[in-house]
């Protein structure tokens, strides 16, 4: 049955990740087993459900991901005791006025039971008139329950309770004051990664409180009470031989946004998967492909030049066909130059390019992107479908790298391109997902199987 609920909010910012994260505390420390997702292109909320569900987060998104794969991994995956899913922006909020790739679409997909978040800031009787809306909207959106947020005062929640009460056929389970003295660490894209949060403590003592003013087993129930959900068969494309390959990836408290499923499918192959701290390691392990992640390299510059050993170590790799996958941070670390409010800094010095920080987005949303001829990891007239989220931005170079990417949609790197290619290395604005886009998996075992007979010889 797959006990199951998925938190949405009436908009983006409402609070959805600190509701959660305090539904799977209170989970948790009833001894069951959480499994936690999300909605939509995300890393950080990710990390933080994980953290407190003390298992590795999933991600739930049916632009990157085809519909039928999306059941299917969250068939696979959600193993435990009770899954929770956090949503992205509003319930409705999707990519055109259908609402495509919507929480709501989502919440249909997997038969899922809706827990709507509602910011009750500066509103009383009209929370009712929000409610009903979303009921109403979409009938076949099945919204259980609402969990009011933000509530100022025991007046203020008397009468937002009473409205709903009277013009609302829905259940409350939980009502969170607003705290004037404590709140979640944030950052430019929301929350803030807690491998950086140094007061990890006082992030936890909020959902903690947070957690006393929320109906626990009400949740729970609703989360019982599902339609049984089923999984038409589907042909799986050509199992890929990754036995005896290693895969480094480098992963620490700067380059952190991974995909679980990323890794899992590479591992599922056979394949290997060795850690690399970008900070502490001074030179690559033996290994027979790089995959880096994005991250913070901006925040954390002063730390990464500290160990130039490192980034000599992967341009003379790189010189000799590492294949190297970088995405975003990734392609950041890969460039000659980075420069922040703190100064400009040298990277590892792959491409010839020059990047800047600014304080607004220079790209941000979901990407098509056309592979092209010469491209290490991806046949010509491969469609990569992703997601960029970035705040640098190419200012100046020696010579514009090979660009392997045609954007179809999106910004990417420079004049509607992206994929920086040299030799064996690629490095992109665009983030995957390996379950919507299986040719990564199939290019990096390719490669990284080229360069290892390579190493033999």
């Amino acid at each position: 049955m797959y006990p199951r609920i998925l938190i949405a909010g009436i908009r983006g910012g409402a609070g959805k990740t600190t509701v959660a994260l305090s539904v799977i505390s209170l989970l948790v420390n009833k001894g069951l087993n959480v499994i936690a997702f999300k909605k939509g292109p995300d890393y950080i909320d990710s990390g933080w459900l994980s953290l407190f569900s003390k298992n590795p987060c999933y991600n739930l998104d049916t632009f990157m991901i085809p519909p039928e794969r999306v059941i299917k991994s969250f068939i696979e995956r959600a193993k435990g005791d009770i899954s929770v899913i956090e949503g992205n922006r509003g319930l409705y909020d999707g990519l055109d006025t259908e609402g495509t790739v919507s929480s709501a679409e989502l919440a249909k997909l997997l038969k899922c039971p809706v827990i709507l978040l509602v910011d009750c800031t500066k509103i009383t009787r009209s929370v009712a008139a929000i409610i009903q809306g979303f009921v109403n909207f979409d009938r076949e959106v099945p919204i259980k329950a609402v969990l009011l947020n933000q509530v100022a005062n025991a007046r203020h929640e008397k009468i937002i309770k009473q409205s709903i009460e009277r013009y609302c056929n829905i259940e409350i389970v939980g009502s969170i004051p607003r705290f004037k003295n404590i709140k979640m660490p944030e950052r430019h894209m929301g929350l803030l990664p807690h491998h950086e949060h140094e007061q990890l403590k006082e992030a936890k003592q909020f959902i903690e409180k947070a957690s006393h003013y929320i109906d626990i087993e009400k949740i729970i129930k609703i989360a019982k009470e599902v339609e049984p959900l089923y999984l038409n068969l589907i042909e799986d494309s050509e199992s890929f031989d990754g036995k005896g390959l290693k895969i480094g990836v480098i992963r620490d408290r700067v380059f952190q946004f991974y995909y679980e499923e990323n890794l899992e499918e590479l591992k599922k192959t056979g394949a290997s998967i060795v850690l690399i701290n970008s900070l502490e390691d001074r030179a690559l392990p033996d290994i027979d492909a790089l995959y880096i992640g994005g991250g913070f390299p901006e925040t954390n510059v002063k730390y990464l030049i500290k160990n130039s050993s490192l980034m000599h170590d992967i341009k003379e790799k790189s010189e000799m066909g590492l294949p190297i996958y970088a995405e975003c941070g990734g392609l950041m670390y890969l460039c000659k130059i980075l420069i922040t409010e703190e100064g400009s800094f040298p990277m590892t010095g792959v491409f010839p390019l020059t990047l800047k920080m600014f304080k607004k987005p220079q790209a941000h949303g979901y990407t098509v992107a056309i592979a092209e001829k010469g491209n290490p990891f991806f046949n010509p007239e491969t469609e990569i479908k992703g997601h960029e989220f970035h705040y640098s931005k190419v200012i100046d170079y020696e010579e514009i790298p090979k660009m392997c990417f045609k954007m179809k949609r999106g910004q990417g790197i420079i004049d509607g391109m992206d994929g920086a290619c040299y030799k064996n290395t690629l490095g992109t604005y665009v983030h995957i997902h390996a379950l919507g886009c299986p040719h990564w998996i199939e290019g990096i075992l390719k490669k990284a199987k080229s360069y290892k007979e390579m190493k033999n010889v």
